[in-house]
């Protein structure tokens, strides 16, 4: 036996299984699996074809001492997978959602704190915890125990290396790894099994062996970049990254 609140809006073909609760001011999409035991809270939307599973909680209260009952969302896109005991809090008033975006797999015991955006296309694997005001770019892949700080941003198609502590942005393309969390190379083969030609892998290697090997200072090593290398988007991108890190960005390799 469940419990599902009258108000609940829920889609055609979505079931729910036994002694789930899902409460009022959540929205769920079509063709949705809700397995046993989970737990949906107010504040909850869901899209189309997504999987919860057992002991996942989405959408309770932050984990913020300042948040006082405001009404904030927690949302999660379409064709995504929720696995056992996943945690997804819900938003303050800082951006009032947290979000994950579609096609995502989050595996077990994996944490998402208030106001987390989570992008498209992205895998965290078991056990991460991510702090609130986080970003996660798109295609980014988390390993296992990853543990990263609040107001951190990840760089779209990155790669975390597991047990990793991230403390620092991470620009996008690269993987990262060791403590402290340092550039270990361009994530060349996520790259290329996503479509990415080999000459933009290679241009994108050239500009992070600019900012990271030839230069132990990433000011002097930006400048160098933005006058000597091609003009392409992935440069626009990465050196557009670095300059709006206020945090400043993961160290380099030695």
């Amino acid at each position: 036996m469940n419990s599902i609140h009258s108000n609940a809006q829920i889609g055609e073909g979505t079931t729910v299984g036994a002694f789930s609760v899902i409460e009022e001011n959540v929205q769920i999409g079509t063709n949705c699996w809700i397995g046993p035991n989970v737990t949906i809270m107010n504040g909850a939307r869901i899209g189309n074809n997504c999987r919860v599973f057992p002991g996942a909680v989405i959408s309770a209260v932050p984990q913020d001492l300042k948040y006082d009952g405001e009404d904030t969302l927690a949302e999660i896109g379409s064709n995504t997978t929720i696995r056992e005991c996943v945690t997804i809090n819900k938003g303050t008033t800082d951006r009032n959602t947290t979000k994950v975006g579609d096609n995502c797999l989050l595996m077990a015991y994996v944490h998402v704190a208030h106001d987390t955006f989570v992008g498209n296309n992205c895998i965290i694997a078991n056990s991460a915890n991510i702090a609130g005001h986080v970003d996660i770019e798109d295609w980014v892949i988390i390993e296992g125990v990853v543990a990263i700080q609040q107001f951190v941003t990840i760089g779209q198609h990155a790669f975390i290396g597991g047990g990793s502590h991230v403390r620092k942005n991470v620009p996008p393309f690269i993987k990262a790894a060791r403590e402290p969390l340092s550039y270990v190379g361009v994530n060349s083969i996520g790259l290329r099994r996503r479509g990415f030609e080999n000459e933009v892998v290679t241009s994108i290697e050239d500009i992070y062996r600019a900012l990271y090997v030839h230069s132990n200072n990433i000011t002097q090593a930006v400048k160098a970049a933005e006058m000597e290398l091609p003009s392409s988007k992935s440069k626009d991108l990465i050196l557009n990254f670095i300059r709006n890190s206020d945090k400043g960005i993961i160290r380099g390799p030695f």
